[in-house]
């Protein structure tokens, strides 16, 4: 399967965060978007119009005769689509872009398949720098993995091979670092928001919290009173939170693991 990147020709099935940035990049470098499909009429033309490519909200009216196809959608919808979308296309290349699913989904279904997943959060109204985002890909052969590294260097400079169950692990290590700390973000400005105080005080702690982690591990930047157990902190905290039982659980639970991930250091 020779196929050249200067050539490729790309369908996006999908027109969410992910496959809006990526469309973007792959535009960008010179790359042939031929059609974007989405559900929604709005979705699918504001994409393909910035990638100057056709689009339809018709699974059966996708392109047949593109070279990749990069499947960017939920999971219960990739699953529940994937046997519609393929059919007719079965000798192109077909990639997901998840972290969670593996890359098994498409055999059977298509002779060449295989995985493309930035590990980035993404939202379509923040431009990201897609030369600093790494890029995890998996082929169901030698030649197709070579070819989606080929492709993915042209985006960015970090690229890494990774197999299903190493991305999958990959995945929910993102969630903790990404989703659940950007969670205590939204509980700390709500703390602050009850009392009249703005969020943005909170910016340089957060900046200097994630700076750090570039210098020291995770383990040895935590500080905090959960660190030392400060039992009289930890005791008015949980009594300030009376009132609101859930996020309570979630001072006390992240409390005590930090104290006895702590307590394991020889």
């Amino acid at each position: 399967m020779k196929r050249s990147i200067e050539d490729t020709s790309i369908v996006f099935v999908g027109a969410g965060n992910l496959a809006t940035h990526l469309a973007k990049a792959f535009y960008r470098k010179g790359f042939r978007i031929v059609q974007v499909y989405s559900r929604t009429e709005e979705s699918a033309k504001a994409l393909a119009q910035s990638v100057e490519a056709g689009y339809t909200t018709s699974l059966s009216d996708l392109a047949t005769d593109a070279q990749m196809y990069i499947a960017a959608l939920k999971d219960s919808a990739l699953a529940s689509l994937l046997p519609v979308m393929v059919a007719g296309r079965e000798q192109a290349l077909w990639v997901h872009t998840a972290g969670s699913m593996p890359m098994d989904i498409w055999k059977g279904r298509t002779h060449h398949y295989g995985v493309f997943y930035p590990l980035q959060t993404f939202s379509k109204q923040r431009e990201v720098d897609f030369r600093e985002i790494p890029v995890f890909v998996e082929g169901c052969n030698d030649e197709v993995a070579a070819f989606l590294k080929e492709v993915a260097a042209a985006l960015s400079g970090k690229v890494y091979e990774a197999d299903s169950a190493q991305r999958e692990r990959l995945h929910l290590a993102a969630v903790f670092a990404c989703n659940f700390a950007n969670h205590m973000y939204d509980l700390a400005a709500r703390l602050l928001e009850d009392n009249r105080l703005p969020f943005e005080v909170l910016l340089p702690l957060i900046d200097e919290t994630a700076r750090k982690v570039h210098e020291l591990s995770p383990h040895l930047a935590q500080t905090g009173p959960a660190v030392r157990y400060d039992e009289n902190v930890i005791s008015h905290h949980l009594q300030m939170l009376a009132g609101e039982p859930p996020l309570q659980e979630v001072y006390r639970l992240l409390s005590r693991n930090i104290h006895e991930l702590r307590q394991q250091d020889p």
